[in-house]
């Protein structure tokens, strides 16, 4: 797990860039609303509505990211306001709440947007029973979400906005589906059910802070899509809060609510949170721990007994999540991991397409955009296998063929990265054996796809670069089929 986080490739220092703005711009919200005269409820509300707007809004482009951006106010308030209103009617509370839920995660079918504006909807009903927000408290912290939002916006879009010299963000559209077959449909009802036993469990352990099981249950949704997915991410989030928690014996409980150590370990719990965040949840969660630590220390509310019990609701929110997985609606491993892969092949024949237009000098034939689309899939079928390859899985022949199934589409990712690079040279030429080649991959991947064989070619000899590229694809793809499908013609993943 740490060479995970601290080895992980960082290509153009993206995921620095990413923290340090972070850091940058929750930093200056709370220092605006500290000026506007808000008070510690208020700040931390502003701080926490900056921190959503810069790390949730992943729209492909920045007009996109700019529009999701000034839409967060007007999804969150009308939550926050409710959950103000609604503070002194438990059962009201209650079943708002689950509402706000279970539309948060249905909103996922409309991609990216529907998703932040889904996720910042939940955190602002979170927040309001994080901070014990009342009526009186409504224009205050209103006021400090718009302030705060305004502020990240600035940074982001003004300050520091690198994603202006960066192509497009690909993001693949989540399944297809009608009704109860769309994913997001199946998982809002899980996640609302989860959720519901998540707020009964957790009130019984605690009448106070029973919203960090409901918060627990609804982020091991976040960003999954299959059983096996959302019980990884379960497990993940406890041994994070578990890691979490000791440090914050060491380091939050003792400050005290000191206001410089306070402002200094928030930042660099911060800067934790989205430098990790794209390599490990369990790192994410570990900072996200911390942070949570300090400001209940800052609130002046934490003892080694708070910690305790934010660990017994983690475990409540975790155990919510996977029985709500196991048995409303379950959507497969296998399912989910299988679509994953099919896209992908088609996507790596779309890539070899593309190229192949490329050298002959078709104009108009640029392969990079589906080759960012083709590292995108890929990391959403490393994602769905994830389970498969856990350390804990008991099934060691299937995390084998999960593992060859993995290393094979990544030899053909970086085969298609080769090709791409010698289609990009200005003295590449047309080899008429490149169509032949190319029919073959198509060949290839419709045999995949289609559950028929095939095997790999000998490679002729005196290839150029391109035709070498594509024979090493041919050679990945015949033996994908072998994993793919088991000798006893059982699914990669199983049930």
């Amino acid at each position: 797990m740490l060479k995970r986080v601290f080895l992980a490739p960082d290509p153009g220092r993206i995921r620095l860039r990413f923290a340090a703005r972070a850091v940058l711009g929750i930093g200056l919200a709370v220092v605006v609303c500290a000026l506007a005269g808000h008070s510690l409820t208020g700040a931390v509300t502003g701080g926490l509505a900056a921190l959503l707007a810069l790390f949730t809004v992943t729209d492909p482009t920045v007009r996109g990211q700019a529009l999701t951006t000034a839409l967060l106010p007007a999804a969150g308030l009308p939550v926050l306001a409710a959950a103000a209103l609604l503070h002194d009617h438990p059962v009201a509370r209650d079943l708002a709440f689950l509402a706000v839920v279970g539309l948060g995660v249905y909103a996922r079918r409309w991609g990216p947007r529907g998703h932040s504006l889904g996720v910042f909807a939940f955190m602002m009903y979170f927040a309001a029973q994080f901070l014990q927000a009342r009526t009186e408290q409504l224009a205050e912290v209103s006021a400090s979400v718009l302030l705060s939002v305004l502020t990240a916006a600035a940074v982001r879009f003004g300050l520091w906005c690198y994603e202006r010299r960066l192509p497009p963000a690909v993001v693949p559209p989540p399944p297809a589906g009608t009704g109860l077959a769309r994913v997001t449909t199946r998982q809002a009802i899980q996640a609302t059910t989860g959720a519901g036993f998540a707020l009964v469990m957790g009130q019984l352990v605690s009448g106070q802070r029973w919203y960090w099981a409901v918060g627990a249950t609804w982020w091991v949704f976040v960003n999954t899509t299959s059983r096996g997915e959302t019980l990884v991410r379960g497990f993940r989030r406890v041994l994070g809060t578990v890691i979490g928690i000791g440090l914050a014996l060491f380091v939050a409980v003792p400050a005290h609510g000191d206001g410089p150590l306070t402002a200094l370990v928030v930042a660099v719990s911060v800067f934790g949170i989205f430098y990790t965040a794209a390599v490990s949840y369990t790192w994410m969660m570990l900072w996200v721990t911390v942070l949570a630590a300090m400001l209940y220390g800052l609130l002046g509310v934490l003892t080694p007994g708070l910690l305790a019990l934010r660990l017994v609701e983690t475990g409540v929110g975790a155990l919510g999540a996977a029985l709500a997985v196991a048995l409303v609606l379950p959507v497969t491993t296998h399912s989910v991991t299988d679509a994953w892969i099919q896209r992908a092949l088609r996507c790596v024949h779309a890539c070899t397409a593309q190229t192949a237009a490329r050298l002959a000098g078709t104009a108009g034939a640029d392969p990079a955009p589906t080759v960012a689309e083709l590292e995108q899939l890929l990391a959403r079928v490393r994602l769905s296998v994830a389970p498969l390859v856990h350390p804990l899985n008991p099934m060691l022949g299937r995390k084998r063929r999960a593992r060859r199934v993995l290393g094979l589409l990544d030899d053909c990712a970086r085969e298609i990265r080769g090709l791409v690079a010698v289609a990009d040279d200005p003295e590449a030429s047309h080899d008429a054996r490149l169509a032949a080649a190319c029919r073959r991959v198509e060949a290839a991947v419709e045999a995949l796809t289609g559950g028929r064989d095939l095997a790999a070619r000998t490679a002729p000899a005196g290839t150029g670069p391109a035709l070498a590229h594509l024979h090493g694809l041919e050679r990945a793809l015949a033996e994908l089929a072998a994993p793919l499908r088991a000798p006893s013609g059982s699914p990669l993943v199983g049930a």
